[in-house]
């Protein structure tokens, strides 16, 4: 597949060293070969209306080699290879079949007609193939190699682990690194949907793709090019646009036993009614030659196919990447939607929600202690903590003290003779944070809250209150989910307490709390017992069991690559509103793909009933069985439409 990728990609580069105008005649020569067959066709029905046969019949011939050559060649090499007879041969056979018996301009509107339905075909697919060429366009052909202080221009696909690579402002990041030098901002649009450029400071991740915004950056690689989130991208939807649904499987080992019965149908056609009901044997010929223009099965084996790829590509155009036409088609069946907590409903790290300090406490003396001892931290609450100083106090200056850490509890330092202390509240002494402002710790604990108590001498001095707060977008994706008739539950490893709280505050319709992987796995399996189809949503290793299990597994963006590589869907931009969208693209794909069948199933009908009634001629067989092919693909086409 990677390899396939990469042929792909060094095809779109050879395709931009060539004209713009040579790249759009290769891109759309079978519409430029139907329209010039169809001019063709026109100079010859004027000739033939003047009686002039001779030039009239080698113009016929010649749209029909034109117009049919690229639908003819794909008809015989696909029943070659899959030794099946398909819907392409049956339309050469009826064409041949109209010029045999004298009807030339008829056989070669079908040529012209089939040429065009083709065409579009065609387009449907080039479109979704634009897609992926667009997103290859993003990756960057060179780096520039720092060795030795000394810079390098070499091609991205030589860049190896941990080397250093310099990225100028303005220049695509060509690798997945981190920052060793520099600050910046990063517009990374092309990856996760932000419209806005997201600041990034030293030991901060960047993505290869990305554009680097004001400021020189100096990178570590930290992936080589084949693992980048950019590649992975890539695969995804490839492997999107070659996977085909359940329907679209269905009518293509339909389509072969179909054109079986049509063209036994036909050869009995030949001569029974010629001797049952006693038409001429012109007649015979000439209904039978209809019959099997107007029964095959052209609309019915475009009503998928087009839909589906253009579904595809609205998704990826959206920052949705579908594995498979079959993963898009299920979501529309989902009853309900199980969502892991961290990292999904919420962002994923701790953030500070609240700071109460006691009264009689110097505000910046206090924030200054706070910020010299945690500061020299590592752990994601002392970092939270920091963050959340620094913002509120920009020009805050470190003091030089010597800081001791109980693991598991908290850290302390001497300030000016006075001991400082921040943690738990054992660990600073829980009878003081008991009597702390009414006990206000255990009011935020109930919350789903860590409360972390800062002491300074004897007394508490204050507490900051940190969790791990809900994305913005959680409740509109919850409610938007509830309008279109699907219950939410939550599934998280986190205690009741907590849960309870996530869940109340995002509005999901139930949850289950201290679910280790195995028991997300267990309650997937009972949610489809009870309800039938289940999405389940996550974003990290141990909700890999439970996106299999699935229904459909959906994985955010930014996950980890377990949870990418396991999911059917992924939600590049890490915005839970999309899995909405998502469930409306099926509904509407499938909506699409329902009126397609019907309309074409009913045209066949018509048309055969028209048929053996003898008030059908070929032209208006032709017109009305291609025409309606037409039709169904460019129904098919309204789904590229955000």
């Amino acid at each position: 597949m990677e390899a396939d990728v990469n042929m792909k990609y060094n095809d779109y580069n050879d395709s931009k060293q060539g004209t713009s105008f040579i790249g759009k005649i290769k891109e759309h020569h079978e519409l430029i070969f139907a329209i010039f067959s169809g001019v063709l066709i026109l100079i010859g029905w004027l000739l033939q209306r003047q009686g002039i046969e001779n030039i009239a019949i080698p113009l016929f011939i010649a749209a029909f080699v034109i117009g049919g050559f690229a639908k003819a060649k794909e008809g015989i090499e696909d029943t070659i290879a899959e030794k099946n007879l398909n819907v392409e041969l049956l339309m050469v056979f009826a064409a041949v079949g109209s010029a045999i018996i004298g009807h030339w301009l008829e056989g070669s509107i079908l040529i012209f007609i089939f040429a065009v339905s083709g065409a579009l075909e065609t387009y449907t697919m080039n479109k979704s193939q634009r897609e992926l060429s667009a997103l290859m366009s993003l990756q960057p052909e060179e780096a520039t190699l720092l060795i030795d202080g000394m810079e390098k221009v070499i091609p991205v696909s030589e860049l190896r682990l941990n080397d250093l690579i310099i990225v100028k402002p303005g220049e695509r990041i060509p690798a997945d690194a981190v920052i060793v030098t520099g600050r910046t901002s990063i517009d990374q649009s092309a990856i996760t949907g932000e419209s806005m450029p997201v600041e990034k400071n030293i030991h901060e991740e960047v993505f290869a793709g990305t554009v680097n915004g004001s400021g020189s950056i100096t990178l570590k690689v930290t992936k080589k090019s084949s693992e980048t989130l950019f590649q992975k991208i890539l695969l995804l939807v490839q492997s999107a646009q070659s996977e085909k649904s359940p329907s679209q499987q269905f009518i293509e080992r339909f389509e072969g036993t179909y054109v079986k019965v049509v063209l036994i149908t036909v050869a009995l056609m030949m001569f029974l009614p010629h001797y049952i009901i006693g038409w001429s044997w012109s007649e015979t010929i000439y209904r039978a030659l209809v019959l099997m223009v107007v029964a095959s099965p052209c609309a019915l084996v475009a009503s998928i196919m087009p839909a589906t790829l253009s579904a595809i590509s609205n998704g990826a155009r959206n920052g949705l990447l579908f594995k498979g036409g079959v993963h898009l088609e299920q979501l529309s069946k989902i009853k309900v939607v199980a969502l892991d907590k961290t990292g999904t409903l919420t962002r994923g790290a701790p953030a500070v929600t609240d700071v109460v300090i006691a009264d009689g406490v110097n505000e910046e003396k206090f924030y200054k202690a706070v910020y010299t001892i945690e500061s020299q931290s590592n752990h994601p609450l002392a970092k939270a903590i920091v963050k959340h100083i620094l913002q509120e106090n920009e020009r805050l200056e470190r003091i030089a003290v010597s800081v001791h850490e109980q693991s598991g509890f908290g850290v302390g330092a001497i300030i000016n003779n006075t001991e400082w202390k921040i943690g738990k509240a054992d660990f600073v002494n829980k009878d003081l944070t008991n009597s702390f402002h009414s006990n206000i710790g255990q009011t935020l604990s109930k919350q789903g809250k860590t409360v972390v108590y800062i002491k300074q001498g004897n007394e508490i001095a204050g507490l900051i209150a940190l969790k791990d707060v809900i994305r913005d977008e959680t409740i509109t994706a919850i409610e938007s989910l509830r309008n279109e008739g699907i219950k939410t539950i939550m599934l998280t490893g986190d205690s009741r307490g907590t849960a309870e709280a996530i869940a109340t505050e995002s509005k999901v319709d139930g949850f289950v709390a201290e679910c280790l992987p195995e028991d997300k796995v267990n309650e997937i399996k009972k949610l489809e017992k009870e309800s039938g189809s289940v999405a389940m949503v996550g974003d990290g290793i141990n909700d890999a069991p439970a996106l299999a299990t699935a229904s459909v597994g959906v994985a955010m963006g930014e996950g980890t690559d377990v949870a990418l590589e396991t999911a059917d869907v992924v939600l590049m931009q890490n915005d839970l509103t999309k899995l909405t969208k998502a469930v409306q693209l099926s509904k509407k794909m499938n909506r699409i793909v329902k009126q397609n069948i019907v309309f074409s199933m009913a045209v066949i009908a018509l048309l055969i009933c028209s048929n053996f009634l003898q008030i059908l001629d070929l032209p208006l067989g032709v017109i009305g069985h291609e025409g309606s092919t037409i039709l169904v693909i460019l129904n098919g086409l309204r789904l590229l439409k955000s």
